[in-house]
């Protein structure tokens, strides 16, 4: 039986619910009892009473009550189409992790309405003592490229702590309209949800705003098409919402696609644009349990493949090792 524990939210685990975070870092613990202890007030958030259904912010602290060790998940039940699809989206693999290519509209975990999605196909690929992997941490829908899953507990942790602490490395393209001035430079501001008819939006508010998060990304621009559209490289440093698609709609060049943060009125595109949102997560580099470094880069899906093309962009052409601080 392990003792009380208090652990903090990071930023990639902003907006979990909290059975799924729970079924994501204490895999060992059912539903059932996970309500049960809800119910009694054993688990607590910032001291505060629960819900299962609580959304979770970056910073606060989980408190978990002692769960018995020797509880073991029950074995995962495989789907071979699931298998099967998984591992032809697989970039890297080793004993303790998967890189998978993620593609566009495929969500990473469950929720109203959302019956398909890559956290509970994971379900299909356990690994030799019969888990699932574990997601260690997330994109958008509709966001597509590389995505890290753990293959046990123990790399979940290491590898947790590596985006916690903000080791890890990620690079998105992004295609966006109009051209970003400066060409390069860096977005910081607050962020807080908000709730619209539509589901909850991200948006920027003033420090001291209640729910208000900080939030900073480097932008790089690394082509454009006349001054109608730009070729971005982004680099996150924190993990929020939604972040880079606000931080490019606060500059003036919201990312072609995108439902919710595009405000340009009656703006036109160009023939042959591909449909869907225009980010991608690019590449991603992080240091491996062997102290040695992965540096994986995803292609481009379909749909933006087929902008570029458009509008001439060539991304083999570029560097893709360079930081958006650096210029791209």
């Amino acid at each position: 039986m392990s003792a009380v524990q208090q652990r903090q939210v990071s930023s990639d685990e902003d907006g979990m619910r909290l059975d799924r975070w729970f079924a994501q870092n204490f895999p060992q613990l059912g539903f059932g009892r996970l309500q049960k202890l809800i119910r009694n007030g054993e688990v607590r958030v910032d001291k505060g009473r629960v819900q299962t259904s609580t959304r979770l912010a970056a910073g606060q602290t989980v408190r978990i009550p002692p769960i018995d060790d020797a509880e073991t998940p029950k074995p995962a039940r495989v789907n071979s189409g699931d298998a099967q699809f998984l591992r032809d989206i697989i970039l890297y693999e080793d004993e303790d992790i998967y890189v998978f290519n993620k593609p566009h509209g495929l969500a990473v975990q469950g929720g109203s309405g959302t019956f398909r999605h890559l956290d509970g196909m994971l379900k299909s690929l356990p690994n030799k003592a019969g888990e699932a992997p574990r997601l260690v941490h997330r994109l958008d829908r509709d966001t597509s490229g590389c995505l890290v899953v753990a293959k046990t507990q123990s790399a979940a942790s290491h590898f947790g702590e590596v985006f916690r602490s903000r080791s890890a490395r990620k690079i998105y393209w992004a295609l966006v309209a109009g051209n970003p001035t400066p060409r390069q430079g860096e977005i910081s501001c607050f962020l807080a949800k908000q709730a619209t008819t539509d589901g909850e939006q991200m948006v920027v508010v003033k420090n001291g705003t209640p729910g208000a998060q900080h939030s900073m990304s480097y932008y790089s621009t690394t082509d454009t098409a006349s001054r109608r559209f730009a070729w971005v490289t982004l680099k996150p440093v924190t993990g929020r919402t939604h972040q880079l698609r606000v931080h490019m709609a606060q500059l003036g060049t919201p990312i072609i696609g995108d439902p919710r943060y595009f405000n340009i009125e009656n703006w036109q595109g160009a023939p042959g644009l591909g449909e869907g949102l225009h980010l991608h997560a690019r590449r991603i580099a992080l240091p491996l349990r062997n102290g040695k470094r992965l540096d994986v880069s995803a292609p481009l899906p379909p749909h933006m493949r087929e902008s570029f093309d458009a509008l001439g962009f060539d991304p083999d052409r570029f560097d893709v090792s360079k930081d958006p601080e650096d210029g791209a």
